[in-house]
């Protein structure tokens, strides 16, 4: 079938909306009929040239879409129903899956950095008949996207497609970051470095847990005043104070219970570090260049017992956590209302990326539909 999709040919370039083939679901495949897609900088990085990928490439891992086909043996989704894309496919059943941090399996990795599906092929084309690779395994700037059901959760039906769309990645990354990685509990101390969509799901998150002071620190006054409205109870500039120095005199010289970084830069992830009290934790989830590295005050580590940890997606069960996300935004706990800032059509793709660059949204979508 013909779709319109956005795909990136070059680093540095902008996407070409156009034309592409999107080839029938083989076996254990399904074919979605994408409605909205996330406008995330994890994209951007690969369209920067700060993650290297192969290319032609259609990004996109954020989203929500209505399942239009399925191949043989699939048996978790029928045509119709409502489902959001997983960016981490896992098996099931490796050591990862079967423990409980699907989001290290090496299935879907392997999707991620090949471009391809598990058989070794893609399911998209350009108009002459090359072959397009497929993002994180499902490509969501794309009006149709063939994937894996393992890389799809069904949802109910009578959930706005936006928001499913919104909780596939920053929402659930952010609360996982929080609920996972950090365990955060009532009455602790948090500081969040980075006001983006993911970091802004970590303030409201922090929230949730009952985090008794949540810090939110960037250099965008605007990102600043959305940490505000969902939950920060301090903001600090990192362009105008020093923001390690700021925590400590707002937290009495002790330092954060809980410190996270959601930018992927060595600089604000030593400052995460260095702002975590005694027997605290730092927790990385922003995605750096892979030659990034950070220094860290070792002694620190040691003597003071902190723990630097790591998290991808959260380190979420998606197919568990999804759900409960949008039991919570029914009850209204979870903010998704106030986090879509502005929604475009897919073929305005780059306008969406140029106002994400420029710090004018929360979260933003392309509509893939329309």
């Amino acid at each position: 079938m013909e779709a319109n999709a956005a795909v990136l040919y070059e680093p540095g370039t902008p996407l070409r909306f156009e034309p592409v083939t999107v080839l029938p679901p083989g076996r254990g495949e399904v074919q979605i009929r994408m409605y909205a897609a996330g406008v995330c900088h994890s994209d951007l990085h690969v369209m920067k040239g700060d993650q290297p990928m192969k290319m032609p490439i259609i990004l996109g891992h954020e989203g929500s879409g209505v399942v239009e086909a399925v191949g043989d043996g699939v048996t978790s989704v029928e045509e119709g129903d409502h489902v959001i894309p997983i960016w981490r496919m896992s098996c099931g059943t490796c050591e990862y899956c079967l423990g409980g941090r699907p989001a290290l399996c090496d299935v879907g990795t392997a999707l991620r950095f090949t471009g391809r599906m598990p058989d070794g092929k893609t399911r998209f084309q350009t108009a002459g008949g090359a072959e397009i690779l497929h993002y994180a395994g499902v490509s969501t700037f794309s009006e149709l996207s063939t994937m894996p059901e393992g890389a799809v959760v069904k949802i109910p039906k009578d959930f706005p497609l936006e928001f499913a769309a919104l909780i596939g990645c920053g929402v659930i990354t952010g609360f996982g970051a929080v609920f996972n990685a950090g365990d955060v509990t009532a009455g602790d101390t948090v500081a969040v470095f980075g006001c983006g969509g993911i970091g802004l799901n970590i303030v409201q998150s922090a929230r949730l847990a009952g985090a008794v002071r949540i810090i939110a620190v960037d250099t965008v006054p605007k990102k600043l005043d959305y940490a505000k409205q969902f939950g920060a109870t301090d903001v600090i500039n990192a362009s105008e104070v020093n923001p390690v120095e700021a925590i400590h005199e707002l937290t009495g010289n002790l330092g954060v219970d809980f410190a996270f970084e959601a930018i992927g830069l060595p600089e604000p992830i030593e400052q995460a570090y260095d702002a975590t009290r005694k027997g605290g934790t730092c927790v990385v989830v922003g995605i750096s260049p892979p030659a990034a590295r950070a220094k860290i005050n070792v002694n620190a580590l040691v003597y003071a017992e902190k723990t630097l940890k790591g998290s991808i997606y959260g380190s979420t069960r998606p197919r568990i956590d999804l759900l409960r996300l949008i039991e919570l935004h029914r009850a209204g706990r979870l903010m998704l209302d106030e986090l879509l800032t502005r929604t475009y059509p897919l073929s305005a793709i780059n306008d969406a990326y140029a106002d994400l660059e420029n710090g004018e949204v929360a979260r933003s979508l392309v509509m893939c539909q329309g």
